[in-house]
Parts: structure tokens; sequence; C-alpha cells
């Protein structure tokens, strides 16, 4: 009998976590395929009337241009930092003067489009899960499907489309800044040489490397703006629940942009060299 209950527990004891993470990962899966059916739901009003232009012109100029000033700076000093610890490890070589292509390959392929998906995923996909929750639970959205209006055609087509388009504008503000950062401390700081510098630069750097970032940072808005609006759109449990799903998305989102980095590099890699 006591050997029958001490194998009762030690099957207990290794079944519950197993059960746990399978749970857990049913649970991630189920979630995701949910997103990804409401954002093609959301996305194929993109090419079916009625077209919201005056709705993305609008989510344009707050995820766009009301980043700018947190890009810029964030972006400066990004450069200032990366091309200062790339300029002490390359220094122990003797090889200071590839901190140029250094950074510039880490900043346009890596550093510019998470920074700026992380960023704006915080700031813009915030306040798009905040705005919808709060519509949810005042049934502002009920009101609209009962006067006929699509609520995915009107609130959720617009806002991916506008993360989409100006997620790599934003990064490709961020590496000009970062290049910026990085000029100032190699030049005018460590006392590198500026024509070696531009020169090694120009020598390592291709133009699929930018393409590369460009195109990870449109993914990288595609997957914020589609998590977010559906934690907002989906909110439940009044003002509680709208702070919940606001805290979802972001933190969500964030991991995601983490995670799909690494894979969507791959493919990217594979798409650019036949650009």
């Amino acid at each position: 009998m006591e050997k029958f209950r001490r194998g009762l527990f030690y099957k207990n004891s290794i079944q519950e976590p197993i059960e746990k993470i399978g749970k857990s990962t049913i649970g991630i899966i189920s979630s995701f395929g949910e997103v990804v059916v409401f954002s093609l739901e959301a996305m194929k009003w993109w090419f079916r009337p009625p077209h919201r232009f005056s709705e993305v012109v609008k989510h344009l100029e707050f995820v766009g241009n009301r980043s700018i000033s947190i890009i810029c700076l964030t972006g400066l000093f990004t450069g200032l930092v990366f091309a200062f610890q790339a300029w002490i490890g390359l220094k122990i070589v003797n090889a200071e003067n590839l901190v140029g292509p250094t950074s510039a390959l880490g900043i346009f392929r890596e550093l510019g489009p998470v920074l700026t998906g992380l960023i704006i995923s915080a700031r813009a996909g915030g306040a798009m899960a905040a705005r919808l929750g709060t519509m949810r639970v005042t049934e502002q959205i009920d009101a609209l499907e009962v006067m006929g209006v699509n609520p995915k055609n009107y609130l959720i087509a617009p806002r991916i489309l506008a993360s989409v388009i100006a997620t790599p504008l934003l990064t490709a503000v961020f590496d000009f800044m970062a290049m910026l950062g990085t000029y100032i401390l190699c030049i005018h700081v460590v006392g590198l040489d500026e024509a070696i510098f531009w020169n090694k630069t120009q020598f390592w750097l291709d133009p699929k490397d930018i393409n590369e970032g460009l195109i990870k940072a449109a993914v990288f808005g595609l997957f914020f703006s589609s998590i977010c609006t559906f934690k907002g759109y989906h909110t439940k449990g009044g003002a509680a629940g709208v702070g919940e799903a606001t805290n979802r998305g972001v933190v969500s989102s964030m991991v995601s942009i983490i995670v799909v980095d690494y894979f969507i590099t791959k493919i990217v890699r594979m798409v650019v060299k036949w650009m």
C-alpha cells in the first residue's frame, strides 16, 4: 500500500507540471489563432468599400507624428551607447575602424526595428487597447453595430493599416538618429578618422540590410496593432477590465516582437536576397 501511494505521488508530481505546461501551450496557440483570424477579418476591409481614408490619416498622425520626439531621443542615445560599446570591444583587437559598419549593421538590421516596435507598441498600442476597451465597456461598439457600421471596418482596419505604414517610417527616423549618435561618438568623442568611418560604413553596409530592417518593422507594426486592438475589442469587466486589457495588450505585443524577431529574421533574409 505504501509503495502504491509513493508511486501515485511521484506520478502526480510529474503529471501535474506537464499538464500545466500543455494547457498553457494550448492556450497560447489558441489565443494566437484568435488574433490571426481577428486581424485577417479586419484587413480584408483594406480592399473593400467603404474605405476609411480619413481614419487612416488620423491614426497615422497619432502613431507616427506623435512618436517622432521619443523615437529621435531614443535613437540618438542608442547610437551613442551601441557605438561606445562596439568601440570598447573592437579596441581590444585594434579594429576601431570597424566601429562604424558594426554599429550600422546592428542598428539597421536589429536595433532599429526592434526598439521602434517596442516603443510604439508601448505608446500607441497601449492607447489603442485602452480606447477600444473603453468603447466596448461603454457599449459604443454595440451602438455602431446597431447603426449598421461594421466596427472592424471603422475601428480596427484603419489602426492596423496606419501601424503597418508608420512603423517602418519611424524605424527610418530611428536609424538616422542612431547613426547620427554613432557619428558623433566616433568622430567627436573617441577621435576616429571621419573619412575612414564613412568609407568602411559604405563598404560593409548594403541596401539589403536597410530593407531587412524596414520589412521587419512593418511586420512588428502588424503584430502589435493586431494584438492590442484584439485585446481592447474583447474587453470585459468595466474600468478594471480596460486596465487589464491594456496591460495584456502591451505585454503580449512586446513579448511577441521579441520572440517573432528571431523567426522573422530568417524569413526576411531569404526574401531580401531576391529583392
